[in-house]
């Protein structure tokens, strides 16, 4: 039996699919603080566009993937989930990377100096990019103290897992992100324990989910497992050749 979402969860039930989506993969570095208005994503379609434009991660990226794909709206659900899940629209990642410096490299300080064109060849439309190559989390790896850098950046990827039990929360298997002072890495799947009140959809016992730091925010199909977990591996392979010896 499928428990419900939580009554906290924004995840609205009107509007297009994307608007939906997008609030539900948001939801957790918004409810933590980190992302977008302090007053919620809210729950109608006109208060989560408006909140989503005042991510400053997200929105960019949404807003040249629509441009670079002749979308009219940057929370299609095509655009959407591909930015969070890494799913390939077909878009060069060096036409892409150029597009979001011009954006976002503007306001960027002294602390985000690494926004430079040799970026550039990492560069692709998702968030896995946006973590790993974006946030200055990577840069700070094998400086002495890696243990908070490597949470971080584990926390705010989107890990793909395996619901095992459902009972007054849900129990999930997902790999977590290793360091071992050379290179990133993924785990041995490891078992989690997510509260109720962080579930924002319902799950059964054998379903693949998607989590975003302790939040439960979309069951996954075969297919979009597959987008994930390659766009993970690539995403690795980039960033262990930039942090690597």
């Amino acid at each position: 039996m499928r428990p419900t979402s939580s009554p906290g969860v924004r995840s609205p039930g009107v509007g297009p699919p994307g608007v939906g989506l997008f609030a539900r993969y948001a939801h957790a570095p918004n409810a933590l603080g980190f992302c977008g208005p302090p007053t919620g994503l809210g729950r109608s379609e006109d208060e989560v566009r408006a909140a989503a434009r005042r991510f400053s991660g997200a929105w960019p990226y949404l807003q040249v993937l629509a441009r670079l794909t002749g979308t009219a709206d940057p929370l299609d659900a095509r655009l959407v989930e591909a930015y969070w899940l890494g799913r390939d629209l077909g878009v060069d990642g060096a036409e892409f990377g150029a597009a979001l410096l011009e954006v976002i490299g503007p306001r960027a300080g002294r602390y985000w100096s690494h926004l430079t064109p040799e970026l550039v060849g990492e560069a692709a439309g998702d968030h896995g990019f946006h973590v790993f190559g974006v946030y200055p989390w990577s840069r700070l790896l094998g400086r002495g103290a890696d243990e908070h850098p490597v949470h971080v950046l584990d926390g705010c990827r989107i890990r793909w897992g395996t619901v095992l039990a459902v009972d007054g929360g849900v129990r999930v298997a997902s790999r977590r992100l290793t360091w071992d002072g050379v290179a990133l890495g993924l785990g041995d799947p490891a078992v989690e324990h997510v509260a109720a009140t962080h579930v924002q959809v319902p799950v059964d016992v054998g379903d693949a989910v998607a989590l975003h730091w302790e939040y439960l925010c979309d069951r996954l199909t075969a297919d979009r497992v597959h987008d994930l977990e390659a766009s993970t591996v690539r995403r690795l392979a980039v960033t262990n050749a930039r942090v690597g010896p």
